[in-house]
């Protein structure tokens, strides 16, 4: 026991100790703005170390209300986009270093806590690793690029895992849903004022050319869950407070003008009948609803879906499908496709690495490329698994507020399956910090 009292005396000293001297090292080379970021940082770390809670109530808000920027420059993997780094990944990596600083200390708390997710988890990372790895042997990988992808990839296991590991009530369920709908209530009402200056809307803070893709499949996700929280209420007021937030969330969803979003909110919708219990009232309703869109839509979201179509008409460089020729844009994506799939046969078992080959803007194909066959199976395994659990406590769960949250989820989780045809959107932080 003296033994151990003595380690947890010892560890923050040492932790302590390499604090001041890196701050010792750098504080004179730095500016006073990056003096100011170092001592923020310092801060989070501090309070993260003191209360996980607090620490996952600043990942909820900096992950949507964060600026992005880029560091270095990058070989091949992302055709000169380098590697997007936002605020919230440095605080998630703060974070994360303060929490396994406490889970040195306090043993008990445990650093992975047991969960279905843990082997699909590891062997995905495992196979990421190694197939970067030997991508970087063979110079396929920017081993810099490479690094910065993986730890992202990483950063979803360090949230779920600390989410995993703290949660304990019903209360702690409740004020983090909270949380994560009153940011996404924020996004929302600052995209709806951005509408007005013209352009496709995206999330704030997202740069010059901003995200609107990556938006819209946030937001079709947020819509899934408060529609299974509304559909599961018992209280009046609650609905309203739903309804209202659907309102809210949808009206800048269409105006990102992402047909990417667009396509995965029908999924997303009809998952909702699904795990409806009065199946034939909510079908009704979205139908009344589908039938009463193509009247009350904006025209930049008729005309963005229209150019699909319409485009490409009198144009011979484009796709046809089925006899219908695509718009450019999307003739250009499945191009892109079809000449990956052909490049996937050089490196079949374990690909290219992370980053080993050019952007590919579709997840499931990005997957295969940078992980080979073996990646895509260990990949699928995992999805397949989050959905067995997702639908196992949706069908048990008996209090409303966990059945309206894993209804929505669940819901939610088939919209942005398909989202990911045309985003690469599990290994975008906003979407999945949800």
């Amino acid at each position: 026991m003296r033994g151990q009292t003595t380690l947890q005396l010892v560890i923050p000293l040492v932790i302590l100790l390499f604090i001041l001297i890196g701050f010792a090292t750098l504080i004179p080379t730095l500016t006073p703005t990056k003096t100011l970021a170092l001592m923020g940082g310092l801060i989070i770390f501090i309070v993260s170390f003191v209360s996980t809670e607090i620490a996952l109530y600043i990942l909820i808000f900096s992950m949507l209300l964060s600026p992005e920027f880029i560091i270095g420059a990058t070989r091949g993997a992302t055709l000169g986009r380098g590697v997007t780094l936002r605020a919230d990944d440095f605080i998630l990596v703060l974070i994360g270093f303060s929490w396994l600083a406490r889970m040195a200390i306090n043993k008990e708390l445990g650093l992975f806590l047991k969960t279905p997710l843990n082997k699909p988890i590891g062997y995905y990372i495992i196979i990421c690793l190694v197939s970067t790895l030997l991508g970087a042997i063979f110079g396929k990988v920017d081993l810099k690029t490479g690094f910065f992808f993986v730890l992202k990839y990483f950063e979803y296991v360090i949230v779920y895992f600390m989410v995993a590991n703290h949660l304990r009530s019903k209360t702690q369920v409740r004020y983090f849903l909270w949380a994560l709908l009153l940011t996404c209530a924020i996004v929302s009402v600052i995209g709806i004022a951005n509408i007005p200056g013209g352009g496709r809307v995206s999330a704030p803070f997202e740069g010059e050319a901003g995200e609107p893709n990556t938006f819209g499949g946030y937001l079709v996700f947020m819509v899934a869950v408060v529609a299974g929280l509304l559909m599961h209420s018992r209280s009046n007021q609650s609905r309203l407070v739903y309804i209202f937030l659907i309102g809210l969330f949808a009206v800048p969803l269409l105006y990102t003008q992402s047909r990417t979003s667009y396509l995965a909110a029908i999924p997303a919708i009809l998952s909702l009948v699904w795990v409806a219990k009065r199946k034939y009232l909510i079908l009704a309703i979205l139908l009344l609803i589908g039938f009463a869109l193509p009247l009350i839509a904006p025209q930049v979201v008729k005309h963005r879906v229209a150019y699909t179509f319409t485009q490409g008409k009198n144009r011979r460089d484009v796709v046809a499908v089925a006899g219908v020729k695509l718009d450019t844009s999307t003739s250009a994506r499945l191009v892109t496709w079809r000449e990956a799939l052909k490049d996937w046969s050089d490196h079949p078992v374990l690909g290219y690495g992370v980053t080993g080959y050019r952007f590919v803007d579709a997840q499931y194909v990005r997957v295969l490329l940078e992980s080979g066959i073996l990646g895509l199976v260990l990949f699928f395994f995992l999805i397949a698994t989050i959905f067995r659990e997702a639908r196992r406590i949706q069908k048990t769960a008996e209090d409303p507020m966990f059945k309206g949250i894993s209804s929505g989820f669940l819901a939610g989780f088939i919209g942005v399956l398909f989202h990911a045809i045309g985003a690469n959107t599990f290994i975008i932080v906003r979407i999945m910090e949800p």
